[in-house]
């Protein structure tokens, strides 16, 4: 594909960093050779089309040119859930320049998923569109596009706001710039934020009509719960990356009437599944420490976690109501680090993965595989510098190697498993996909990788599927390939990754890719682009994206809609569904076989024999049942550890102190551990129970409410005292006299509270 050409379709995706001062574009990772051979290692089943298949699929696919100017780039946007709406903008490199001279951009629009456009250029008034950020969707059908205007000092940005998914468009003149695309509220579409390009922090409450500037300094923002705003600025009104670590950071929870300052010198901060993260600099350019909130900010805890020197930094993996994952990283350039999790307040973590995989430009290959509760699979950079995946069942509990798929053949190579490419192979073009999974798609798993002792980069990789949830795998395609899943996993198509040729065929599956038919979606092979449908997987409409060279060497771009609908015509009815136990093993024990984080799952799902079509009212059904407690559903807490890989927790050698005291809400409490700590979300009943310690040491706490860390303020010297400095002070209060005694610890006894006696 020509470089001058792109193509830029818009995703959500929410990544939450903490904390890192390194630059660290530059660092690489690579990939080791490792896979015997030369061809592929397995072999799949191979369908041909009946003549009445391809008949119907002819009839239900339509083809669409747009004509783009030399240097032009393509977006592809879909507005609306259900609504079959699509909005495809056409700009040019160099806007800024065409704008002075009277250009615009061009605007299509779709309403039946694909399968025609309209122009509706004029009703943007045919203003030229940012190829950056120009195209940001929200909640409901609401759709906002940022022209791209000139920066004067008189005027601000333009933008145009849509309520009803591209039918009217209204034009806005802001009062400044944007620095940043526009923020939707996750719930009202009228409530919008952004950031100026001079750091002001702005907000309307009327989709766009109205703005009002309502900090200055502004260097990032998230909204939190309700209609809580968090933003953190510079007491100084500057915006230079520099300054971070002398931040503030400040809530608004009436829409930026009235504002509270909950954190002072923090570098960065994020929120996730309810837990406000700040990394604090206790001095500037001092390393780094965690505090988190589960309270909106109201009161911080230290988190227990290495802290973070400015060649280091912090990054949220994932998280939500019950636990967080956290990377941190290893000192120096070792692309490594270690993942923690932590426990239900996000205050003491565990370790989870040494030698995490974390490499250049911040990326990490963590998955959360969303088809299948509690699964997550990464890769670790191992002391022999290979790199393997890694695959966790219960929520990075323990993790293991991943098996040999079933239909392949390993030759002469001692280790075989499966290795996952993530993130790191994207950037480096090796795949054009990430690992692929939809929670309406219930145990479906895609994704590239490669047989053998470690990861490969000198062979094509190959693309796998799991059915169950990443437990067991099979080779389903040769070489590299974009893919969807349709119709909530009854339908999964693919298009063959080819850098510099042209494609033609889609290959398409009904039974979760263990056989495969190919169709030519056209008689003119395109370049291809992007391979999309409407989010969500309940629709039955694929879209292929590409273009086609011209003779005067200006694009024609092209989108080929096909219409599987019509060639799956029967709905599926209750014969065409089986129960599955998810977790399960064949011939396990009956007590425990399925039993994750406490409880079994059993799923009513599409049987893999069956075609037909799920629809759009297709929704997932599951009946739980509790499971007894084991050890397994128990992680070892802090200062503990597991005895040579059982599932027994024994104390940790050289930990100070077992038993660690941490300020919580500005209250005096001392966490008596059992050596154990639950699982988050573990719902698991009776059965195993944790013998409680029977010592006790009783001791105060440093810092009062009016003290505590909202102010990012550390107080590691008073949290963690020694036993004897404990017993100092306890001393020493009883030589004023008995009753004195008494009254102290009477007082203590008041306050302590004794945490997880029942976890």
């Amino acid at each position: 594909m020509a470089r001058r050409f792109g193509l830029g379709v818009v995703l959500a995706l929410l990544v939450v960093s903490c904390g890192g001062t390194r630059d660290v574009d530059r660092r690489t990772v690579t990939l080791h050779r490792t896979r015997p051979g030369g061809g592929p290692a397995f072999t799949s089943c191979r369908l041909a089309l009946t003549r009445t298949e391809h008949e119907i699929l002819d009839d239900n696919t339509h083809e669409t040119g747009f004509n783009g100017d030399d240097g032009s780039s393509f977006t592809l946007t879909w507005v609306g859930d259900g609504t079959g709406v699509i909005l495809v903008l056409s700009t040019i490199s160099a806007p800024i320049d065409s704008y002075l001279e009277g250009g615009s951009s061009r605007l299509y629009r779709s309403m039946d998923y694909g399968k025609s456009f309209r122009d509706v250029s004029h009703r943007i008034s045919n203003t030229f569109i940012r190829k950056e950020f120009g195209v940001t969707t929200g909640p409901g059908n609401s759709v906002i596009l940022t022209a791209d205007t000139p920066v004067v000092d008189n005027s601000g940005g333009i933008i145009f706001t849509s309520a009803d998914a591209g039918v009217s468009f209204r034009s806005v003149r802001l009062p400044f710039h944007l620095a940043q695309p526009i923020t939707f509220h996750f719930l009202n579409p009228h409530y919008l934020v952004v950031i100026s390009i001079d750091g002001g922090l702005w907000l309307s409450l009327d989709f766009g009509v109205n703005w009002r500037k309502v900090h200055d300094g502004a260097h990032s923002f998230m909204w939190g719960a309700g209609v809580t705003l968090f933003f953190s600025y510079s007491p100084t009104g500057t915006v230079e990356a520099d300054s971070r670590g002398e931040l503030l950071l400040k809530r608004t929870e009436d829409l930026g009437l009235t504002f509270t300052t909950i954190a002072e010198e923090i570098f960065s901060f994020g929120y996730i599944g309810g837990f406000l993260i700040t990394s604090v600099m206790d001095e500037l350019w001092t390393p780094r420490v965690i505090y988190v909130s589960s309270d909106q900010g109201n009161t911080f805890n230290r988190a227990l976690l290495p802290s973070a020197s400015t060649e280091q930094f912090y990054s949220i993996l994932d998280g939500d109501e019950d636990m967080i994952f956290i990377h941190v990283d290893n000192p120096g350039d070792t692309f490594f680090g270690t993942m923690y999790t932590s426990d239900d307040r996000g205050v003491l973590y565990s370790k989870s993965l040494e030698r995490h995989l974390f490499g250049g430009q911040r990326k990490s290959d963590f998955t959360n595989i969303t088809s299948l509760r509690g699964v997550y699979l990464t890769n670790k950079l191992d002391e022999d510098g290979r790199i393997r995946t890694v695959i966790s069942f219960n929520r990075g509990g323990q993790w293991r190697l991943m098996g040999k798929p079933d239909n392949v053949e390993c030759g002469d190579v001692q280790h075989c498993n499966l290795h996952i490419h993530g993130e790191h192979s994207r950037q480096s073009h090796i795949v054009p996909m990430l690992p692929l999974s939809e929670p309406s798609a219930i145990g479906l798993v895609i994704a590239h990788g490669g047989v053998g002792d470690s990861l490969s980069s000198t062979q094509h990789p190959d693309v796998f599927i799991s059915s169950d949830g990443g437990y067991k795998w099979r080779g389903a395609l040769e070489g590299p390939h974009h893919y969807s899943i349709l119709d909530s996993g009854g339908l999964v198509v693919a298009v063959e990754a080819k850098r510099e040729g042209q494609v033609k065929t889609i290959k398409f599956s009904t039974d979760e890719g263990r056989c495969w038919k190919a169709y030519n979606f056209t008689e003119h092979p395109l370049f291809f682009a992007g391979l999309t449908s409407e989010p969500g997987t309940k629709a039955m409409n694929i879209s292929v994206w590409g273009y086609r060279p011209e003779d005067d060497e200006q694009p024609m771009w092209v989108a080929v809609t096909i219409d599987f609908k019509s060639l799956l015509t029967r709905q599926c009815d209750d014969q065409d569904y089986e129960e599955w136990l998810a977790h399960s093993t064949p011939g396990g024990d009956p007590e425990r076989n399925g039993c994750v984080m406490g409880y079994k799952e059993t799923y009513r799902r599409l049987k893999r024999s069956s075609v037909c079509r799920n629809g759009r009212d297709y929704g997932v059904r599951k009946k739980q049942s509790p499971c007894l407690c084991t050890r397994e559903d128990y992680r070892c807490d802090y200062g503990y550890r597991r005895r040579n890989d059982s599932a027994e927790c024994v104390r940790q050698p050289n930990t100070a102190d077992p038993n660690p005291e941490v300020c919580l809400n500005g209250e005096d409490e001392e966490i008596q551990t059992f050596g154990y700590r639950k699982v988050p979300s573990d719902k698991c009943e009776g059965g195993f129970t944790p013998r409680r310690m029977s010592e006790t040491i009783i001791r105060p706490c440093g810092a009062k409410a009016s003290e505590a860390p909202p102010a990012g303020q550390s107080s590691s010297e008073t949290h963690f005292d020694t036993p004897r400095e404990k017993m100092v002070l306890i001393l020493v209060s009883a030589g004023a006299g008995l009753i004195v005694l008494v009254a102290i610890v009477s007082a203590a006894l008041t306050v302590r509270r004794v945490l997880y006696r029942n976890r």
